[in-house]
């Protein structure tokens, strides 16, 4: 039997289908710059790789939000015998991984909260610095835990509240009562769903803080990851040049040359049960 089912012919209705497509577009048009502008995001998914047990033999590995499908290649080389699959929203993101990967690999164009797998299908979920992007994480959890096997392992990371809060503080500052930065979930609210999603699971959180040359690297940095700010309160115009000089003049600066940028990050890891 395989593990896939009919994509097409699975339907919603719940309104998100505008801002999904925003995020789709938005990440689609970065594929190009990604790879480059990834620190952290490699650094975050290094550290999940190394949380999964040597000993693991999976026979179908599932990466979700692939991306360019750089975790899908260092995947399908540690478990060279597995079937590979990596899916993601954005088609350009998908096209850069096809382009750049053996063709042993299967690629899904889906969305997360409605995966086109057959339940108990996977038997490894990793999902790097995806799940942030959905306004409903409650739904892609339960998905992942509806196609994992029984005895599958799960490895997700995600950004918490607190991310980027050098650069909340500074358009505050600079563009009063107007959103600039996206809203992560507090590691309170991320602990109490999973436990209710996913019981016996595991979060570690760590504070990440990375140096850049200024303000403007830090931006021209979250554009090329496609990471721009995608709140549906964000202004429709381009904003203005005046905005962004008060901003860099705000933003808190640091001992050393340039500025930082905190990222509160998080990883959670489960296994699923046989009962």
């Amino acid at each position: 039997m395989s593990v896939f089912t009919d994509f097409a012919a699975i339907t919603r209705a719940d309104g998100s289908t505008g801002t999904k497509q925003s995020i789709a577009r938005g990440f689609g048009g970065a594929s190009r710059t990604y790879d480059n502008a990834s620190r952290l995001q490699k650094a975050m998914g290094d550290a999940m790789l190394a949380m999964i047990r040597g000993d693991f033999s999976p026979e179908t590995v599932l990466d979700l939000g692939c991306g360019t499908g750089w975790f899908t290649r260092k995947l399908a080389a540690r478990y060279p015998g597995a079937a590979s699959i990596g899916a993601d929203l954005a088609t350009g993101m998908l096209g850069q991984a096809r382009a750049a990967s053996p063709n042993t690999t299967a690629w899904l164009n889906a969305d997360a909260e409605q995966l086109p797998l057959a339940d108990q299908s996977v038997d490894l979920i990793f999902s790097n610095l995806m799940i942030q992007w959905s306004a409903h994480p409650d739904v892609i959890l339960a998905e992942c835990r509806r196609v994992l096997k029984p005895g599958g392992f799960m490895a997700v990371s995600t950004l918490l509240d607190g991310t980027l809060k050098e650069l909340k503080q500074a358009w505050a500052k600079a563009d009063p009562g107007q959103a600039h930065v996206n809203r992560f979930v507090s590691q309170e609210d991320w602990r109490a769903l999973t436990a209710s999603t996913l019981p016996g699971s595991q979060l570690q959180t760590e504070s990440i803080v990375l140096p850049y040359q200024s303000p403007m690297a830090l931006n021209r940095e979250l554009k090329h990851l496609g990471a721009v700010f995608k709140g549906e309160e964000r202004r429709r115009t381009v904003t203005a040049p005046g905005r962004f000089r008060a901003m860099y003049r705000a933003y808190p600066s640091s001992d050393a040359e340039g500025v930082l940028a905190t990222y509160e990050a998080g990883w959670l890891y489960w296994k699923k049960g046989w009962r």
